[in-house]
C-alpha cells in the first residue's frame, strides 16, 4: 500500500470507506510492526472483526435456515468463517500485495499465506466497524459471504468430516472407524490415497497432498454414502 491511488483502488474493490490511518493499521502485520519502531499492527482490529464476522454470519444463517438444528448451523458457520474461506475471499480481492509484512514474511511469501490473508480480512472487517459502525460492517460481511452460503462446496468444505463419520458410526453401532493410507510419488510431490473402513467395510476413498487431506476427503465420501443409506 504505497500510494493513495493504490489505497483507493483497494477500497473500491472492498466497497467500503475506511480512513487512511485505520486502513494502514488493518493492513499491517505484526512482523512489519516489530521491524519498525512505533508502528502498530492489526491484531486488535482482527480480534474485533472476528466478533463482527461471527455475529453477522450467525444472524444470517439463523434466518436463512429456519429448520436447521443448532449443531448444523454451527457447522455451516464454521465453514463460512474458516481461515480457508476468508483466505479465498482475500485472494479474490487481490488483498495480498497490500499487506505490510516484515522481511522474513516477505521472503517466505507471506502475502500468499492463508493464515495472514484470513487474519487481514478479519482486521478489515474490524476497521469497517470502527469507522462506520455495526450496520455497514454487517453489510460488508454479508456482501462477501452470501455467495459462499449459496455455494454447496464451500458450505460443506469446512465441516469436520472425520468427527462426523465417527459420531454417525457410533450412533448406528456400525463399529470402529479406521483409515488406511498409502503415499505415492517423490517427497517433493507426494500424493496420498486414503480408505475409510467402518466396521471393517470400505466406505469411502479420498485423495490429497497430505494424509490428513486424504483422510478428510474419504470421511466426507463415507458420510455421504452412509447418510444416504440409513439401513447400511
Amino acid at each position: 500500500m504505497n500510494t493513495t491511488a493504490n489505497r483507493q483502488d483497494l477500497l473500491e474493490r472492498l466497497g467500503v470507506d475506511i480512513d487512511a490511518e485505520t486502513l494502514r493499521l488493518a493492513l499491517t502485520h505484526r512482523s512489519y510492526a516489530y521491524e519498525h519502531e512505533g508502528e502498530g499492527h492489526n491484531e486488535r482490529l482482527e480480534f474485533l472483526g472476528d466478533s463482527v464476522l461471527g455475529l453477522a454470519v450467525t444472524d444470517e444463517i439463523y434466518h436463512r435456515y429456519p429448520d436447521d438444528s443448532e449443531g448444523n448451523l454451527a457447522k455451516i458457520r464454521a465453514a463460512i468463517v474458516s481461515a480457508r474461506s476468508l483466505a479465498d475471499l482475500a485472494r479474490s480481492l487481490d488483498l495480498g500485495p497490500h499487506i505490510r509484512l516484515g522481511k522474513g514474511e516477505i521472503r517466505t511469501n507471506g502475502h500468499e499465506k492463508a493464515s495472514i490473508l484470513a487474519d487481514t480480512m478479519e482486521a478489515l472487517i474490524g476497521a469497517v466497524y470502527v469507522c462506520s459502525g455495526l450496520e455497514p460492517a454487517r453489510a460488508f460481511v454479508l456482501r462477501l459471504v452470501v455467495p459462499l452460503l449459496e455455494d454447496g462446496f464451500v458450505v460443506t468444505e469446512g465441516r469436520d468430516w472425520k468427527t462426523e463419520i465417527q459420531e454417525l458410526a457410533a450412533a448406528r453401532g456400525l463399529g470402529p472407524v479406521r483409515y488406511a493410507v498409502e503415499g505415492t510419488g517423490p517427497d517433493h510431490d507426494r500424493r496420498y490415497e486414503a480408505h475409510v473402513l467402518v466396521g471393517g467395510k470400505d466406505r469411502g476413498t479420498g485423495n490429497g497432498t497430505t494424509k490428513k487431506e486424504a483422510e478428510r476427503s474419504a470421511a466426507a465420501q463415507a458420510y455421504a454414502a452412509l447418510a444416504a443409506h440409513r439401513g447400511a
